[in-house]
């Protein structure tokens, strides 16, 4: 299946950037501007997302949770959850989002990187040359030789190594277990790790407009994860995570609309050099240019 739905897969990476911009924009309302909690938004956003799951578990049944490799998905979301909290913890501080997100999207650096060295996918050359012209794109939206990095900056930082490490460990697990039975451990494992640290940052009751945006992004973060689940059970994991890039794109379009923010500038630079690293990957996928996995 690595190597059936290229295209497939990419789209499906592309809507959860869409899903997860969206996400973030109201993540951004209820911490930053309506001073929600950020380990209580994160618990929340989660034990919505999977009350809205239940049809989702239902169907399934304690036959979807099956699986005979259950220390693998708990440390998964052990990390995935300390890196939601990394990127939240951005947000709440009132860093924009295009900034956080350019940070986070360091993320296929050290996921190309993994690939190569721990799932024993061939990265070719063409590849890393994408990988370095999105990376360089998200360099040239943060300009670091400009303001520098500070404490808050290293969040997002944290959550690009976190949340490469989980996409490295998905993966591994859609290999051998359905995308299903990956999300369901997901979502089920989630709330109870955000709630710990929720509590231990003192925990807070939603009402009012902080509950409607809660709810509308536990819709959203349910979405995005299965659908970036089915898109590493699609193609190979160095293939698609560079269209993750594009949620860059999807960030600025939705900074924009709810804030009122638009980069100018060289800023523009940086998206185009995104835009095209993903096009590239695309393009060297459609001419044959595929991932082989290395003999064992």
């Amino acid at each position: 299946m690595s190597q059936s739905f290229p295209l497939r897969a990419a789209a499906m990476m592309v809507g959860a950037g869409l899903c997860f911009a969206l996400a973030n924009a109201l993540t951004q309302i209820i911490t930053s501007r309506l001073g929600f909690r950020p380990q209580s938004d994160s618990f929340w956003q989660y034990a919505i997302a999977l009350v809205l799951a239940l049809p989702f578990l239902r169907r399934h049944g304690l036959a979807g949770l099956k699986t005979a490799r259950p220390g693998l998905h708990l440390v998964r979301v052990i990390v995935s959850a300390l890196g939601v909290q990394a990127f939240v913890m951005a947000l709440a501080h009132g860093t924009p989002i295009w900034q956080v997100i350019a940070l986070v999207m360091t993320s296929p650096f050290f996921v190309l990187l993994g690939a190569a060295l721990f799932l024993g996918e061939r990265v070719d050359l063409t590849r890393w040359g994408a990988a370095a012209l999105g990376f360089a794109g998200a360099m040239v939206l943060l300009r670091p030789w400009e303001s520098g990095f500070t404490l808050t900056a290293l969040y997002p930082v944290g959550a690009a190594i976190l949340w490469a490490t989980a996409s490295l460990m998905t993966k591994r697990l859609t290999m051998t277990e359905r995308p299903e039975t990956v999300t369901l451990w997901l979502l089920v494992l989630l709330t109870p790790i955000n709630g710990a640290i929720s509590l231990h940052a003192g925990f807070e009751w939603p009402a009012g407009w902080v509950l409607v945006w809660l709810l509308a992004g536990g819709a959203l973060v349910f979405l995005a994860q299965h659908l970036l689940t089915l898109a590493y059970a699609a193609a190979d994991a160095a293939f698609v995570q560079p269209f993750d890039d594009i949620k860059l794109i999807s960030n600025v379009v939705v900074g924009w609309a709810v804030f009122g923010y638009l980069p100018e500038g060289p800023l523009w630079l940086g998206v185009a050099m995104i835009l095209a690293a993903s096009s590239w990957l695309l393009w060297s996928e459609r001419s044959g240019s595929a991932l082989k996995p290395l003999a064992a």
